[in-house]
């Protein structure tokens, strides 16, 4: 059954943009599907701020969905982008690829090893399989397959009868110099902004200027295939449109209504494409708020191929919170790949739906991941018992699942930090792994770990991967002897009343309340006394007793949450390493 987002009750962005989209399609096109659009340039690894270029109109298009319109996702891979420099830290090139530089992305060879045809198809195969655990419904276009098949020849066509008129609009920018651009994986990785890609890989493309005159078209070479081309004449009528290549001193004459190794640059493809698409749709980065912004002259020349500018917002860029050097992470860029191997794909869409497009968020490959599978938690305890707000409730639902259905869930959400402080104890161990998970709640204990799955294996994963081997915790085989001779009287007291209690508190909440408790019994006030009813002093009591405790079962001052340990640990070696 498909997930209700209460989309109407609600102020939430995607309701308002449905709203907004629903209506200006009946404008434009009425009776007709809803075309709503992204475009990913497989250049490289497809990162989690390209990711927002996808999740945002994924959002909208879903809600249009689950109010019984028909909708059309146009995900664009612009594989037919020029290849613009060897990136680093891709396993499997070298310096060879070089000699690429200019070729369409699927003239590329893709790096050795791959399994796939070229490198387009390789960086769009791990977005794919992604975008599927998203439960992303798209409808994927090569441009590639657009260009060569001829698909777009009469727009190739129109552009060049038209490319005064194109040219004009164009010159109204070529005097306003906006901020330089960056070019993809630039940033630093950890801590860093992660830009959201500007559609395709528009920066450093020329507009079709040269000193033959202004072509809007640009010809891969016939030769070696690059596209440092200069169209040196075209004729209208004929449609004969000569080119050189300064990379390989190649010319030809060809027929334009008969050729179709070539693309429209890119402030011109982009505005054909909605024209051609009837795309109503469409986000856009931050850097199409400068003027001369591919999206701010696309919308001029858009009304030339008799179409109209997309609406659809800046949106904002996409941070990452202490990723680790990943073993799956290609070339210093977190993908969506990445971050689905530490968390469920519900969380995921959520960090997406619920903020606005204009609002930058980070997402955390470090210890901040447990405190926003908290938030998760607890925003579901609020759904399940009404306590939660309309927004809250609408991000929830479009999280959980899309007009289609609700996505894989795990049947038993164990709390993430509980399951990354056990795979971390039981280095993956499965059968200490179940008596752990089993004894959180002896009176409901876990029957097989697939109840805790897939969650269970993101936390392992998250665990393995994302934390560094001097964090990892390690029980000691041997009690510290020294330190438990070195202990005052009340020190061996304290460990005294906790051995007392395990038996009978052998849980997650009861080695909670003991551990807590154990302080307080001993400075006269009863185990279960609230913190109002307590003497500051108390909360150092607490510090000074756990930090005593990781001591002795672990070597040091601080480790996974207590009552976890102790579980993980099990009661005679508990006992032991305590000294009994």
């Amino acid at each position: 059954m498909p997930i209700v987002a209460q989309s109407t009750e609600t102020t939430d962005w995607v309701s308002r943009f449905a709203d907004e989209v629903i209506e200006e399609s009946e404008r434009r096109a009425p009776g007709k599907p809803v075309v709503v659009a992204s475009g990913l340039s497989p250049s490289g690894p497809i990162h989690l701020g390209n990711l927002r270029e996808v999740m945002t109109p994924h959002l909208v298009a879903d809600e249009i969905r689950r109010r019984g319109h028909t909708v059309r996702h146009l995900l664009s891979w612009d594989d037919y982008d020029r290849y613009r420099k060897v990136p680093v830290g891709i396993p499997g090139i070298d310096d060879s690829w070089a000699e690429h530089i200019g070729k369409p992305l699927t003239s590329v060879p893709a790096p050795k090893g791959s399994e796939h045809p070229n490198w387009a198809e390789h960086f769009k195969a791990a977005m794919v399989e992604a975008l599927a655990e998203l439960g992303v419904e798209y409808d994927g276009i090569s441009q590639t397959e657009q260009y060569t098949s001829g698909v777009y020849r009469d727009q190739v066509l129109f552009a060049m009868k038209h490319r005064g008129d194109i040219d004009a609009i164009l010159d109204q920018y070529r005097t306003k110099k906006g901020p330089a651009k960056k070019q993809q994986g630039q940033k630093p990785v950890d801590e860093a902004e992660l830009e959201a890609a500007e559609g395709s890989g528009a920066a450093a493309e020329d507009d079709g200027s040269s000193a033959a005159g202004y072509y809007p078209y640009k010809p891969y070479c016939g030769q070696c295939e690059k596209d440092l081309t200069t169209v040196t004449s075209y004729d209208d009528e004929t449609t004969e449109l000569a080119y050189t290549c300064s990379a390989c001193g190649f010319s030809e004459t060809v027929r334009l209504s008969e050729f179709n190794r070539g693309k429209l640059v890119w402030k011109v493809d982009w505005p054909m494409r909605w024209a051609y698409e009837g795309v109503i749709f469409e986000p856009s980065g931050v850097d199409h708020s400068s003027p001369g912004s591919s999206f701010q002259v696309g919308g001029q020349i858009v009304g030339i191929f008799g179409g109209k500018q997309p609406i659809g917002p800046m949106y904002a860029f996409v941070g990452i919170s202490g990723m680790a050097k990943m073993s799956s992470s290609k070339g210093g860029v977190p993908t969506p790949a990445d971050a689905l191997q530490i968390m469920e794909p519900q969380l995921l869409r959520w960090l997406y739906a619920r903020r606005r497009p204009n609002q930058s968020f980070k997402i955390a490959f470090d210890q901040e991941i447990q405190r926003l599978y908290d938030e998760w938690d607890k925003l579901a305890g609020k759904v399940a018992d009404g306590s939660v707000l309309p927004a809250d409730a609408a991000a929830y639902a479009r999280a959980v699942g899309t007009a289609a259905g609700e996505l894989p869930r795990t049947p038993r959400p164990m709390p993430y930090r509980t399951l990354a402080s056990v795979a971390d104890i039981t280095a993956g161990a499965e059968d200490q792994t179940l008596r752990i998970l089993s004894e959180l709640d002896p009176e409901n204990p876990l029957a097989s770990l697939d109840e805790a799955r897939p969650r269970l294996d993101k936390a392992e994963t998250w665990i393995n991967t994302q934390v560094p081997a001097e964090e990892r915790t390690v029980v000691r085989d041997e009690p510290d002897v020294d330190l438990l001779k070195s202990l005052d009287d009340q020190g061996r007291e304290s460990l005294r009343l906790l051995q007392d209690g395990l038996e009978q508190n052998w849980s997650l909440d009861g080695l909670t309340h003991l551990v807590y408790g154990v302080p307080k019994v001993q400075a006269g006030f009863p185990a279960d006394a609230t913190a109002k009813e307590l003497p500051s002093e108390i909360k150092v009591a607490q510090r000074t007793f756990f930090a005593l405790l990781y001591h002795l079962l672990v070597g040091r001052d601080t480790g996974p949450r207590l009552p976890t340990l102790l579980l993980a640990v099990g009661q005679d070696r508990v006992r032991k390493l305590l000294g009994a």
